[in-house]
Order: structure tokens, then sequence, then C-alpha cells
């Protein structure tokens, strides 16, 4: 009877309790457990990045330890299962991480079906003739170098007038690699013709590739229709690729998940012999400082990166990541390794922590480093007088119009 006169009591208090209270209580309980299962879902991602820059520290053969870890199957199904658990259950019902998918497909669309490309290459055609103009041969002690300059530019010249009068309209569809795709977000965009790779899907969709160690082949030479039908006939898994494949490469959240410099080098070098001339490469890292505490990262990537052959298309700081879009400007894929250290130049700021500072990091308040005051009193110097610093004259806010979301899984990665 006590019992239930007891459930009777807690019966008539839950009548009486206003039913906006309750359902405050529920959706804050809700969200609590929300945000735990998140906060451990994004330990796990967290961990194998950790463990690979432990291993590289200690062995220092990055070829042995990525070997290594494409054979741990048992880490990278966890770690897959753990990425979609976070894309279908976290990042798509708060909408984050659709920021960043967002932001690539309006580049895309912007550069290639609403006249952005045709645009870059007659401010390239513009410089090119006045680099000619400048380059003039005359007979003084330096016209040996004035008739060099004279002739690159005049090579560069007439790529770009057979460029221009070949995309004065871009049709079809977009041909984009996503490499370390997750679950292949850029399939459900009719513009796209979308191929997403991954060591381990976690859908399939995905197809099984380690980019690293992927083969090149030879390009197509066949028409844009039976290049797509070659796409769309893809075997699983892909051991190679035709080089000039595809017009968009994207690396989201990618180069900072390999522990070595020259490791994201490799992958840069080979996006730019996948893309076909004049294809973007899109890249998207995270880092929630505020936009210019690793401006002199940013500048070193950019550095590195077009010596390959690209040329910076666009910039972005997002609360909690950098998004650059790079275009290729040049069919070869060279770089003067001789002269400058372009791989060590893809740095991130882990690369110079220890274990133990990894592991007891606080996102809410990090001292700054020795080396960061460095790169902030650098970027000072490096400030331009107006906010834009891009090839398409874009401010690195953006004019494209999309929300900004925050995505704060993976930031300490």
């Amino acid at each position: 009877m006590e019992e239930a006169d007891g459930y009777l009591g807690v019966r008539l208090t839950e009548r009486a309790a206003p039913s906006g209270l309750v359902s405050k209580q529920a959706v804050a309980a809700s969200e609590g457990d929300r945000k735990r299962e998140q906060e451990k879902l994004s330990g796990v991602v967290k961990n194998v990045h950790r463990k690979l820059r432990k291993k590289y520290r200690e062995v220092g053969d990055f070829d042995k330890i990525w070997r290594e870890h494409c054979e741990d199957e048992e880490t990278l199904s966890e770690y897959a299962v753990a990425m979609k658990n976070l894309a279908d259950n976290h990042w798509a019902k708060s909408c984050e991480g659709e920021g960043r998918i967002e932001w690539c497909r309006s580049v895309c669309q912007e550069y290639f079906l609403n006249g952005g490309m045709k645009r870059v290459l007659e401010k390239d055609e513009k410089r090119a003739r006045l680099a000619i103009a400048m380059a003039t041969p005359t007979f003084n002690v330096q016209a040996s170098e004035k008739k060099d300059d004279y002739s690159a530019s005049n090579g560069i010249l007439m790529n770009l007038d057979a460029s221009i009068s070949n995309l004065v309209c871009f049709s079809g569809k977009i041909r984009l690699l996503d490499v370390g795709s997750c679950f292949n977000p850029f399939l459900k965009f009719d513009e796209f013709l979308a191929v997403g790779i991954d060591i381990v899907p976690a859908v399939e969709s995905v197809y099984k590739c380690d980019f690293l160690n992927l083969q090149l082949q030879q390009p197509l030479q066949l028409a844009q229709d039976a290049i797509n039908a070659f796409l769309r006939q893809l075997k699983n898994p892909i051991d190679s690729l035709p080089g000039e494949l595809f017009h968009v490469v994207v690396f989201s959240l990618l180069l900072s998940y390999f522990p070595a410099p020259y490791q994201r080098w490799i992958c840069c070098k080979k996006a730019h012999e996948l893309l076909a001339l004049h294809g973007l490469l899109l890249i998207i890292t995270p880092d929630s400082s505020h936009q210019n505490r690793h401006a002199y990262m940013i500048k070193s990537w950019k550095t590195a990166i077009e010596s390959l052959g690209f040329k910076r298309y666009k910039y972005v700081k997002f609360s909690h990541m950098h998004l650059l879009a790079f275009r290729k400007i040049s069919l070869q894929t060279t770089s003067d390794l001789v002269s400058r250290n372009y791989p060590e130049m893809l740095f991130i700021p882990q690369d110079f922590n220890n274990i133990d500072e990894e592991e007891h990091s606080d996102a809410s308040h990090q001292d700054r480093s020795e080396m960061e005051d460095d790169q902030i009193a650098y970027s000072f110097l490096e400030l331009p007088d107006a906010p834009y610093d891009s090839d398409s004259g874009e401010s690195q806010a953006s004019s494209i119009p999309f929300h900004e979301i925050d995505e704060p899984v993976l930031l300490l990665s």
C-alpha cells in the first residue's frame, strides 16, 4: 500500500509539474547525452591521430608507420564507425559539417558554372601580356634575359588563349574526387560526378583506396562522356587511376590526419597529377584559433602547394577551420626541392607538440608557444591594407552566401 501511495504521489507530482518545465528538462537531458556521445566519438578520432604522431616521433619511418596503420583493421574500423556516427547523428542533426561541404559546392559552382574560371584566365592573360610588354627584347646588356622572359610569357599567353577559347562555357558533370571521404557527401548534388575514396569506407558508395600509395597512369584520351562512363564503372578497391581525370579534388580534414609533412606533400602532388588543367584542389583543415594565430602556417602551405603548379584561388577562415582553394595552372607537376624544402613547409601546429602536451591540452585555454609568438609577429607584417587575400579578389570572409557552421570535433586532433 505504501508503495502504491508512493507511486501515486510521483504520478501526481508529474501531473502537477508544468508541461513546459518537463519538456525543457527532457530536452536538456537529451542534449547532455548527445554531447557526451559526441565527445566520446571525437575522442576515438583524436586518439587515432595522436597515436600516429607518437609513432612517427618514436620511429621516424612514415612508410612503415602508415603500412602498419593500414593493416590495423580493428582501429580503422573503429575510426570509420566513429566518423560515420558523428556524420549521421551529430553533424547532420546540428548542421555541423554542412558549412564546409556547402563552401566546396559554392566555390565549384562559382568557378565552373558561373564564369569564375573564365574571369581568372582572362586576368592571367592580362598579366602575361603585361609581362611580354615589360620583357620586350632591347639591345642592351640584359637583352638575353629579357628574351627568355619574353619567350616564357609568350608561351603562357598562347596556352591561355587556347584555354579561354575552349572554356567559354563549362558543360557536363563536374568530376570530383573526395579523398578520405567518410560518407560521400557530394554524391547528393546533381552537378557532381562524385567519387569518394577512403582506406576504410564507412558506406558502400565509398571506394576502398590508399591514396598515399595510389598508382597513377597516363591520362585517358577519350571524349568527356566516355570519361564519365569510365568513372561510373570503377572497380573496388581502387589501386590506380589515370592522370588529369578530375575537375576537383577535395581534402576535407585529410592532411592533418597524416603524421608527417612529407605525406601531406605526396597527397598534394598526387592531387595535381589527377587534376585536369585549371582544375581545383579544395583543402579544409581544422583550427579553432583566431584567424591570424596560424597565419604563418597558411602562408607556408600556400608557398609549398603553389610550387607544385597551383595558384591560390580562395581562402576563408571559419571559426574552427581553414578553407583553401587552389587552381592548377600548369600541366607539369614539378617543384625545386634543392633550393627549398617544400614538403617540410606543410606543417601543422601539432607537429611541434610533445605527446604529454597533446594528451593534457585544454581547448578552452592554451598558452602560446614561443614559435607561435614569432608567427603572430610575422603575420602582422603580412597583413594587407584591405581584408582580401585570394587570386579572385574575394575577401577572406568570402562573398559567397552560406551559413558558417562551427565544427568543434577534431579541433585538437
